[in-house]
Order: structure tokens, then sequence, then C-alpha cells
């Protein structure tokens, strides 16, 4: 069985994580850091204690309205991509304990073809 970092949970919540194969489980969200255990096999899990978390990046579509998945972008391990059927309580949760500035949006799909584009023409001499 895995010990949980948090000694208080503000927000449990189904979940599926995106590390690797798509594995659903739940997120818990305490006041020690952001955790997620897989439902059928237990060993399968992620905590990230929130020194660790740099920023949390959610892709937002039609205005805010709709929240299909978001990521938490450590300083050490990289980023976990997570969606939830309730992302703006997770959001909300996740708020208490990062700072508003570390919580962005990703860019839209125009805004990475933009700097593609740009890249592409904007040849710097060495």
């Amino acid at each position: 069985m895995v010990q949980s970092l948090n000694s208080k949970v503000d927000l449990v919540i189904p979940a599926t994580s995106f590390l690797g194969l798509s594995e659903y489980g739940k997120i818990m969200i305490g006041n020690k850091g952001f955790e997620f255990y897989n439902e059928k096999d237990l060993r399968k899990y992620i905590q990230i204690p929130w020194k660790d978390v740099n920023y949390v990046i959610a892709s937002v579509m039609f205005k805010g309205k709709w929240i299909p998945r978001y990521t938490v972008q450590t300083n050490h391990n990289g980023s976990y991509t997570f969606a939830s059927r309730q992302p703006q309580k997770v959001l909300k949760a996740m708020q208490k304990y990062v700072k508003p500035g570390h919580m962005v949006r990703s860019l839209t799909f125009f805004q990475v073809i933009r700097r593609g584009i740009k890249a592409l023409f904007s040849h710097k001499k060495a």
C-alpha cells in the first residue's frame, strides 16, 4: 500500500492520466501535494509535492467553457497530463497551493502554427 503525501485532503475526483498509455484512477489534491492513484493497480501512482510544481497549464477551448485536459509541469521530472470530469474544480483546488502566475493557458492551435511559420522565416545568423 502506498503512503499518501497529504495529511488533509481538499478534493478527490475520478480522472485519467496520459503518462504513456492512458490510465484511469483518482486525483487527490491536499495540503502537501498532487496525487494520482490508478484504480486497478495501486502500485501505479504519481505523487507531486507542491514545492516541485513549476506550472499548471490548462488547455482552454470555447472561451473557457471547456477544459479538456491540464498539465502539471514539475521542476525536475517533466510534465504530467491529466483529464477529469470537472476540471474547473481541480484547478480551483490547485489555486490554493500554486502561485497565480504559474497557472497558465496553453497555446491555441493557431498560435502554435503562427510560431512555427515565424521560426521558418526568421533565420538567425550564427
